[in-house]
């Protein structure tokens, strides 16, 4: 009699207990789905910025449609492009992405098979990190409109992220047949940079460029990634003049701001460099700013500032991959960049853990087995190291970071051969490569 009531009230608290948990759940859902996302004022010289009295004459245009016809399927579209931009332009990707998705699934809650909508969630996925995600979406909008360029350009950057290079450049090839512009160059780019066609990947940027209007963000972001081609082929005097110029034709340009700060680095110079990262810092919240200057306060002997930059990058970044964990809609998964930044502060076993879980999730990437394996060299385990770096060298890439890994690895593995091979390669050019990176490199070279 006892047991009955006992197993009674264990069942109560049990459905008690589920029953919580949904109206929680519900409760929580309901606060997403009547959230209200507005376009937030910029500040200081982001304000200032050219598209900036566009970007709010057209959102206010949008809300205006929205708000007399809520059902509006194509302004709720044009409101999460125009969040997706905003997000680009600023970096605050927490705040718009959440908002650019519930625009989106606004849409396929009503049309499961639209396909632009289709086509932003899984650029959302890719901005976000979630790879595999990212591609498989981008495939069922390809399946509704073969036709499309823009899918096909999400289709290349899905299937370079996860490994797939013979598919990123068929659907490359794709999307410059139906439309050769500025998003097709740059993507061409990018692939010939990874097979190591660094004159043709220069080429292919050079048109991106071109084929942009002066100081729009997308235009500016190809001349920047223009003038990194030119630093990975040692051409410094190039590299500058673009960032220069991306400087002039978008005041305040982050990423041209870091591009001077390397140059700056390359003459030594490390004041400036420290101040050019310190500006684009205030404007863009990209972490990858933080951790350059993690670098250079170690360079210098700064390393309490070091220790302190890097805290803040590593709290950042957990308190985004928990937002993932938690939140489907929203999160960035930062493993990677995780990895590294505990390789900063000598942390290799946190290190490890986020290196294998970027590569367990796209083990194809050589991003991913570049990560791994440098993780594994700086624990000292040199054989781990080997099949890694041997995977991230597949595509013949002669980016000289990775080259100097690359020789490094072979150099503690007892391949001198090939040690020597990628090292000389690495330096064949004068390409800018880290301080601490580059000593270590040139001494196993005069060893060998």
């Amino acid at each position: 009699m006892k047991k009955n009531i006992l197993y009674s009230v264990l069942i109560i608290l049990f459905i008690s207990l589920v029953g919580f948990v949904l109206l929680k759940f519900k409760k929580e859902d309901s606060i997403k789905e009547n959230t209200q996302y507005v376009l937030l004022e910029r500040n200081g010289s982001m304000a200032q910025m050219p598209e900036w009295p566009d970007t709010k004459l057209n959102a206010a245009k949008i809300l205006k449609a929205l708000n007399a016809n809520p059902g509006d399927l194509k302004s709720h579209i044009s409101m999460a492009n125009l969040f997706i931009m905003e997000a680009r332009a600023t970096g605050n990707y927490a705040y718009y992405d959440k908002a650019a998705m519930k625009y989106i699934n606004n849409v396929l809650k009503i049309n499961p098979q639209n396909f632009e909508a289709l086509t932003l969630k899984s650029l959302l996925f890719l901005s976000q990190h979630h790879f595999a995600d990212g591609l498989a979406m981008a495939e069922t909008a390809k399946n509704i409109n073969p036709y499309n360029a823009f899918v096909y350009g999400i289709l290349v950057d899905g299937n370079v992220e996860m490994g797939n290079y013979d598919s990123a450049v068929a659907n490359a090839e794709k999307m410059m047949s139906i439309r050769p512009d500025l998003r097709s160059y740059a993507r061409a780019s990018y692939l010939r940079e990874i097979y190591g066609d660094y004159p043709g990947a220069i080429e292919a940027m050079k048109l991106a460029v071109d084929a942009g209007a002066p100081g729009d963000e997308g235009t500016e972001w190809c001349r920047v990634q223009l003038g990194h081609l030119y630093e990975n082929s040692g051409d410094f005097k190039n590299a500058e003049m673009h960032y220069s110029i991306a400087l002039e034709n978008r005041k305040n340009y982050a990423y041209a701001l870091a591009g001077m700060a390397r140059i700056a680095l390359s003459k030594k110079e490390y004041a400036k460099a420290i101040d050019y990262f310190q500006q684009a810092d205030t404007l863009v919240n990209d972490f990858s700013f933080k951790e350059e200057l993690v670098d250079v306060y170690q360079l210098i002997g700064q390393k309490e500032k070091a220790a302190t930059t890097a805290k803040i990058v590593i709290d950042e970044m957990n308190k985004n991959a928990t937002t993932a964990a938690s939140d489907e809609n929203i999160g960035h998964y930062a493993d990677r960049e995780l990895a590294y930044a505990y390789l900063k502060i000598n942390d290799y076993s946190k290190a490890l853990e986020h290196a294998l879980a970027e590569y367990n999730r796209r083990p194809n990437n050589i991003d991913a087995n570049e990560t791994l394996a440098w993780v594994y060299y700086q624990k000292g385990d040199f054989a781990k190291a080997l099949p890694y770096i041997q995977v991230a060298l597949k595509t013949n890439s002669k980016n000289p970071v990775l080259l100097c890994r690359a020789g490094l690895i072979y150099e503690k593995t007892g391949d001198k051969v090939k040690a020597k091979d990628y090292l000389e390669q690495a330096f064949k050019s004068n390409a800018f490569i880290p301080e601490s990176l580059k000593l270590n490199s040139e001494q196993a070279l005069k060893g060998i």
